[in-house]
């Protein structure tokens, strides 16, 4: 039996948040991926959108920058330039531009920096574990997957812990704008015309800005020059200096992105081992090679960032069809990485799973995860700290999924426990 197999007639409606409340819609995916691989999307909230689903057209368009273009947004939403100009981070623009913002922060996102972090990271995992497992049940995504990227981000962007759990929640409010349960400002059920011009067209925005701000002033009164925010705000090679709205921008990208995607991953994982009992004796065979290939898996099985949106920068075709120039081009990261003839069995999880080329991190592109090394470290410690402890793991209530169909995963998951 396969987990995480949304029920849907095949024929969901890609483009509204409400298709993904019971989990992503993979029928309608895996129909697409057979007989309309370039398919045309209608869209009741502004200009319709093609959906790209197959794993090698997703990896052919996500290198070429120069037929689709990220300058123009990356979600499915339509905005004018000047929204797009006061609300884009280094995700929304391309080479040159995109290069530039991307080599200031790259190396603290590196291999071989990330791999600095491990004992703070299993630290931190500990420290998780000790307080949630003893409580026997419990909600697995609030009290562990939230908690490890929250603390991890405290960690990066040099705030203080008091501050987290405040910043998690406009995080979520931002890249969460869809889900009531996160935001009172529900992108497409409430007028946010007000907050155009901030981030994701949330208020939660403006929050993060002025928070931004006072964390920077401190970092300069104290000539604290650490950390990755001090590292982006310091002149390239060539003397130039990110812009105030550059920065505020890529600070709440950091504080959203940097935290949700790794938290809906380990929540997959988590689900998987849930409902799945042969997958914990896997992780505690005593077979070390399961630790190279299972964080990588979860990922892939996860997909957390369902979709990117490109924009076509002049008309080409493909699959018999014509993309015309300005047509919207999205994505689907989460069906490439459910195509069947890339992936065996690409419904469940297998932990050894090798090659694993999926497409998670944007791979093959000039956008590839910045935290992708982070992500993969994050995830693998903390199922190897949970494996020594369990004897068993069981789901003991429904999960909730967010209302999202840009970034996807469980929100809520009840499990029981009984530890070794």
């Amino acid at each position: 039996m396969s987990v995480w197999a949304a029920a849907d007639d095949g024929y969901a409606d890609l483009s509204n948040h409400d298709s993904f409340v019971a989990g992503p819609p993979h029928a309608t995916f895996a129909r697409l991926r057979r007989e309309d691989p370039l398919a045309w999307c209608d869209y009741a909230g502004g200009k319709g959108f093609w959906s790209v689903t197959r794993h090698a057209d997703i990896l052919e368009l996500n290198r070429d920058n120069q037929l689709l273009s990220s300058a123009r947004g990356i979600r499915m939403e339509d905005q004018t330039y000047e929204e797009y100009l006061a609300r884009r981070t280094f995700q929304e623009t391309d080479p040159p531009d995109h290069t530039r913002v991307r080599t200031l922060v790259a190396k603290a996102f590196s291999k071989p920096v990330v791999a600095l972090f491990e004992d703070r990271i299993r630290s931190l995992c500990d420290d998780i574990l000790d307080q949630a497992l003893p409580l026997g049940e419990f909600d697995a995504v609030k009290l562990i997957a939230r908690q490890l990227p929250m603390r991890m981000l405290g960690q990066i962007i040099g705030t203080p812990d008091e501050d987290l759990d405040w910043l998690v929640e406009k995080g979520d409010a931002l890249i969460a704008n869809t889900d009531p349960e996160f935001t009172a400002h529900v992108l497409d059920k409430s007028d946010t015309d007000a907050y155009r011009l901030m981030p994701f067209r949330s208020p939660a925005g403006a929050d993060l800005f002025d928070y931004a701000k006072r964390l920077m002033e401190d970092k300069r009164r104290k000539g604290d020059d650490s950390g990755v925010l001090s590292l982006i705000t310091k002149p390239d090679s060539e003397g130039n200096v990110i812009s105030e709205i550059e920065f505020r921008n890529f600070f709440c990208l950091l504080v959203a992105a940097g935290n949700d995607t790794t938290r809906y991953s380990i929540a997959a994982g988590l689900y998987a081992l849930a409902t799945r009992p042969e997958l914990l004796a896997q992780l505690q065979s005593g077979n070390e090679a399961i630790w190279d290939t299972m964080a990588d898996e979860v990922i892939r099985w996860a997909s957390p960032t369902m979709y990117f949106r490109r924009t076509a920068t002049r008309d080409f075709e493909m699959h018999g069809k014509t993309v015309r120039e300005g047509d919207k081009v999205l994505l689907w990261f989460l069906s490439g990485n459910r195509d069947e003839t890339v992936f065996e069995d690409p419904m469940n999880v297998n932990l050894m799973r090798t090659p694993n080329r999926h497409v998670a991190f944007g791979q093959g592109g000039a956008h590839v995860c910045l935290g992708m090394w982070l992500a993969r470290l994050e995830v693998r410690l903390l199922f190897q700290e949970l494996a020594k402890r369990l004897k068993r793991i069981e789901q003991a209530g429904p999960q909730a999924y967010l209302r999202s169909n840009f970034v996807g995963g469980i929100k809520s998951l009840p499990v029981r426990v009984e530890l070794n």
